[in-house]
């Protein structure tokens, strides 16, 4: 039975593995300070050209997100996210635990606006308040959907303008960057964002996240807070060598390419069979609307995720692809799902 359940679900890509294979019988000083770690740091920094960067390899999203966060925030203040947000709705309160609030509003796109974070400004304006200072996007969204660069800049503007930091969660960046719908680089998030990461858990490392300081008001004493939240790995080697398999000859962006392109497959196949989807198919997430007993016959046939649908007697099911997801998987799909008509 395929799975079309997550895009982390086998070990690692081969160009990952040999990597890791080829360390065997190495040695290197622990806790990130050794020469690999180095030298994947210099090849990010040349990459998003930005020198003055300061890299942080963690091993997934959630510690990522949650240290870089309550390192940004004071005690007193807070995140604004979108309600479909990772970090409100997927991290079991992570953030909250480490002392800080999660501000939601909702948004259909899955993307937050200048708009919506006025309105969350607008309700929190003096010292009885927790005060709003961290905007948290995903890119991609929750549900799939893309940024623009100039909705980025639009954010960046009103974070200059209201002095708030902007962050990125960029576990799925590879397919972000790389949907047909955007014209966003990552050389452009290195001069928009405050701080960003780049994902490799979702796009071929066995795991593996490097986070991004841009802004020179946040880099003091971060490895203190990596630390004290469990997140300095003793073995950091082990992260930056997946990066540096991904990151040779760009195959970091062409797996994202790839599984973006599985994506739009599956897209035009429910699209030509007049099925709705949740949000716009922008990267590899796909979130079609079906009748609650086709859903109900595709679930024993495939690993999927579901939700119920805005719409009674509906079933939103979500189709993850993956770096491995290939043409003939998608076409075994299309032959079945019609089977099940």
């Amino acid at each position: 039975m395929y799975s079309f359940i997550n895009d982390y679900n086998e070990i690692a890509h081969p160009a990952v593995m040999e990597e890791l294979n080829s360390l065997v019988g190495k040695r290197f000083e622990g806790y990130g300070t050794d020469t690999l770690c180095a030298s994947v740091a210099e090849q990010v920094k040349q990459r998003i050209g930005r020198p003055d960067a300061d890299i942080h390899f963690f091993n997934g999203g959630t510690i990522t997100n949650l240290t870089a966060i309550s390192h940004v925030l004071r005690p007193h203040q807070a995140a604004i996210a979108v309600d479909s947000g990772h970090i409100a709705v997927h991290e079991t309160g992570a953030i909250e635990a480490t002392g800080h609030k999660v501000f939601t509003v909702p948004s259909a796109s899955g993307k937050l606006t200048p708009a919506l974070i006025k309105q969350v400004l607008a309700h929190h304006t003096d010292e009885h308040c927790v005060q709003p200072k961290l905007v948290y996007i995903s890119n991609s969204t929750e549900i799939g959907t893309v940024y623009r660069k100039d909705e980025l800049i639009a954010l960046r503007q009103i974070c200059d303008e209201q002095g708030l930091w902007l962050f990125m969660d960029g576990a799925r960046l590879a397919s972000g960057l790389m949907s047909h719908a955007s014209d966003v680089t990552i050389e452009d998030l290195a001069q928009l964002t405050d701080i960003f990461y780049i994902g490799g858990t979702k796009i071929g490392a066995l795991t593996g996240e490097i986070l991004v300081i841009l802004n020179p008001s946040l880099k003091s004493d971060f490895r203190f807070s990596i630390k004290q939240k469990g997140g300095l790995q003793a073995k950091g080697w082990l992260l930056a060598a997946q990066f540096n398999a991904l990151l040779k000859d760009d195959l970091y962006f062409k797996l994202g390419k790839h599984l973006n392109e599985m994506a739009m497959h599956l897209a035009a196949f429910f699209t030509q069979q007049g099925f709705e989807f949740l949000a716009p198919v922008e990267s590899n997430q796909v979130f079609v609307v079906l009748p609650d007993d086709l859903a109900k016959k595709l679930l024993t046939h495939y690993v999927l995720s579901s939700m119920p649908a805005p719409e009674a007697g509906k079933t939103c099911v979500r189709l993850c692809t993956s770096w491995s997801t290939s043409e003939q998987d998608v076409e075994a799909f299309i032959r079945v799902f019609k089977s099940l008509r």
